[in-house]
């Protein structure tokens, strides 16, 4: 995504103008798919112009992948204190926000390789996956329980969650993303 929309400032037009731009396209993604939605349908049903929109996001993917990135947080789960309910509560959220209406839509545009560097896009979606676990995982630690490594978490919970919601594979569901969390913990 272009540096200049990095840089919003909290307040002000510039914060009312990518507010109504993020709503059109979640909007419009969830009614007529990722696919087919443009810059145009976008500022129209913002209600800005279109060159505003091409300025500071330049493509419609660019647009999604910030969308993604401001939306990573929004429902995040408290901590609990124990390890495997942390853990369980971070898998469910990844799922549920995997499986929103355009949520595929928003993970392939954060990592397509027209959104700045293929490298930086991934990493920061990478960072911000990882975030979810970390928390879970570093309270635990705290606690003197036996946590395992981060990359094992992303290996056996975050992965297969993201290859099979990606992929529509059946019963890709809650029950499945506990087991994923289960058969981890057990083996710690």
């Amino acid at each position: 995504m272009p540096a200049e929309s990095k840089d919003i400032r909290p307040g002000g037009r510039s914060a009312r103008v990518r507010a109504a731009v993020h709503r059109a396209i979640v909007d419009l993604v969830q009614e007529v798919g990722a696919e087919k939605v443009t810059i145009p349908a976008v500022a129209r049903r913002a209600g800005v112009n279109p060159s505003s929109v091409y300025r500071r996001w330049g493509t419609t993917s660019a647009l999604l992948a910030d969308v993604a990135a401001q939306r990573q947080d929004e429902g995040a789960p408290e901590l609990l204190g124990d390890l495997r309910k942390d853990l369980e509560r971070a898998a469910l959220w990844t799922l549920a926000d995997l499986s929103r209406p355009g949520g595929v839509a928003f993970f392939r545009a954060e990592v397509a390789p027209d959104v700045d560097e293929r490298r930086a896009g991934l990493r920061e979606c990478l960072e911000r996956v990882s975030t979810r676990f970390h928390a879970a995982l570093k309270a635990a630690a705290q606690r003197g329980e036996a946590t395992p490594p981060l990359e094992r978490v992303l290996d056996r919970v975050v992965a297969p969650l993201y290859f099979r919601v990606v992929f529509s594979i059946p019963e890709t569901n809650e029950d499945y993303a506990r087991g994923l969390v289960a058969d981890l913990c057990d083996a710690i």
